[in-house]
């Protein structure tokens, strides 16, 4: 059969082919709403990231998923309410990171403690929304579109590099997990997307393969949508190929802390940033909701906080020992807090305001927004006192110099965080 004639098949339409044959080299989870040849946007071969010219800003975003109990993480220990409330849970005053008179971080986040001091870390306390959901898929919906209550079908993120790149960028946004999070939709990017750097292959359902693998060896002059699909895998593949290259060169002396998934993850980001992928955001998540702390908290919160916190603070200097320092902000985040008092079980219960937490060496480090009371509480729960948005606004505006306002569909003073 000619070649050509094989890809007028009505069986398979643009969309068909590409969710179907290119998600598993990460050209698609969740496919952006105008198709557009990209950009290229993997360096040439042998150049680095310095070389090519690649030092625009990069926003690396950690998801903390299931409710991380901010209580417990950023410390009042000089409230007694906290004490009076967590009588079994409250972490001992002597055993406080203390940072301040009234605030210090839980024992076990020693690699926060270092970028608070070396003023690299933003604390910003009380982070909600009004009308505050406590179920994990909604509130995380809430967090990954920056607009409650409105059924918005892109993400946050994928907005902003709408905004700050109108043109399809090859790469612009890389989301390392098995599937892609509605953070990362974007209406023009598509976001690369993968797990394991070293399974990074090209693959297709068995009936769609023959139509893959005629891709690249086809005339392509008369079929715009062969034109395309082909444009498409040919990125993919070369971004495959990338990614697998990248890791495989990688090596670092910085200790990332113990090898668990989130400081694997972070190393496949710093990797990718010290290759020269030209990517400007990167999504990473603390999966499997781990997070939710109903039950038996006080041990397992402790191993939780020193598995995020040591690979955070190990990226830090990672990017600084590769000279990219300076253009990296990270933002750690989750979808809510927990109740104020301890339940029955040992453990907390989904609550609501969170604090949120930016670093970076253009940070300004300390603490922003006002803490919310332990003794004002609405039914049990912290009332916020920052809305997320405005953290939001400060990384859309101040950081990467888009307008915060046309991305979060609203008005949201930042907080002023960059210096």
């Amino acid at each position: 059969m000619n070649p050509r004639t094989r890809f007028h098949s009505p069986s398979f339409s643009r969309r068909d082919i590409l969710r179907g044959t290119l998600t598993g080299i990460g050209a698609s989870a969740t496919l952006p709403l105008t198709f557009s040849k990209p950009v290229s946007g993997t360096p040439a071969e042998g150049e680095s990231s310095a070389d090519s010219g690649h030092r625009k800003r990069i926003l690396v975003v950690v998801e903390l998923d299931g409710g991380n109990d901010g209580l417990n993480t950023v410390i009042p220990y000089g409230d007694d309410a906290y004490y009076q409330q967590r009588p079994q849970l409250a972490i001992p005053a002597n055993q406080v990171l203390k940072i301040d008179d009234h605030f210090g971080f839980h024992p076990s986040l020693t690699g926060f403690e270092r970028l608070y001091k070396d003023g690299r870390f933003a604390l910003v306390h009380g982070c909600g929304y009004e009308n505050p959901i406590l179920s994990h898929f909604a509130a995380m919906g809430f967090w990954h579109t920056g607009v409650p209550l409105a059924g918005e079908k892109l993400g946050w993120i994928g907005r902003t590099a709408d905004s700050l790149s109108p043109k399809a960028v090859e790469n612009f946004i890389v989301n390392v997990a098995s599937q892609q999070s509605l953070a990362a939709r974007s209406g023009v990017h598509t976001p690369l997307v993968f797990d394991d750097p070293s399974r990074f292959l090209r693959k297709g359902r068995y009936e769609q393969m023959p139509l893959l693998n005629s891709l690249t060896g086809s005339d392509k002059s008369s079929n715009s949508n062969l034109s395309f699909i082909s444009d498409v895998a040919t990125s993919a593949m070369k971004s495959a190929d990338f990614v697998r290259n990248a890791w495989e060169a990688y090596s670092t002396p910085v200790n990332y802390g113990l090898e668990v998934p989130i400081a694997r993850d972070l190393r496949k980001v710093a990797s990718l940033i010290e290759a020269g992928m030209p990517t400007q955001f990167y999504y990473v998540q603390y999966r499997n909701n781990e997070f939710d702390t109903h039950v038996h908290q006080l041990d397992l919160h402790a191993r939780l906080l020193a598995y995020a916190s040591d690979p955070i603070h190990g990226f830090i200097e990672d990017m600084d020992r590769i000279g990219r320092g300076d253009d990296i902000s990270m933002m750690v985040f989750t979808e809510f807090g927990r109740r104020v008092p301890e339940n029955a079980s040992g453990g907390t219960d989904h609550g609501t305001a969170t604090p949120v937490y930016v670093i970076g060496n253009k940070v300004k480090g300390g603490q922003y927004g006002t803490p919310p009371s332990l003794t004002e509480l609405d039914n049990g729960n912290l009332v916020h006192t920052t809305d997320y948005r405005r953290v939001y606004a400060s990384l859309i505006n101040e950081w990467l110099g888009v307008q915060a306002k046309d991305v979060l569909h609203g008005e949201f003073a930042g907080l002023n965080i960059f210096g």
